[in-house]
């Protein structure tokens, strides 16, 4: 079973957003993986994701709000196969984690999503419900594009 784990900042909003389309999206698909999300940070641990999210998620029938905020840890590298994060700060800060002894896969998310106008998901944190809808468009593109990668 290939593994996956969404990294943002607080893991409140893009990356269980992203851990949530890619359940579904893969189920719907027939695959069958282990997706999780964490954050570099450790300020929503054990918080559930934000409430604009869940909402902006459950309007397009993903249910998100059982997640809860964690932090990443060295342990992930070995129980991932992809490690995606949502922009390259997060990117950064995970290659400065990574052990050499990690082969598995380190990127960022909107990579397999080579069309999308942007190479990095926005953090919708600060803005208001609006900015949630475009972020998902982002991370359901990127998730069908990571669909027909692991299908090849």
């Amino acid at each position: 079973m290939v593994r996956v784990l969404f990294v943002c900042l607080g893991n409140i909003c893009r990356s269980p957003m992203a851990e949530g389309v890619l359940r579904v999206k893969a189920q719907g698909a027939g695959l069958a993986l282990d997706v999780a999300s964490a954050g570099t940070g450790d300020w929503h641990v054990g918080e559930a994701p934000d409430l604009r999210a869940q909402e902006a998620a459950a309007t397009r029938g993903y249910d998100i709000s059982e997640l809860r905020g964690r932090q990443v840890t060295r342990a992930d590298f070995s129980r991932f196969d992809y490690l995606l994060a949502m922009d390259r700060k997060n990117l950064a800060h995970l290659q400065r984690l990574t052990p050499t002894s990690f082969n598995g896969t380190l990127r960022l998310f909107l990579d397999y999503a080579p069309d999308a106008p942007l190479r990095e998901v926005p953090d919708p944190y600060f803005g208001g419900e609006d900015g949630f809808a475009p972020v998902l468009d982002l991370i359901e593109e990127a998730a069908d594009g990571l669909i027909r990668h692991l299908r090849t």
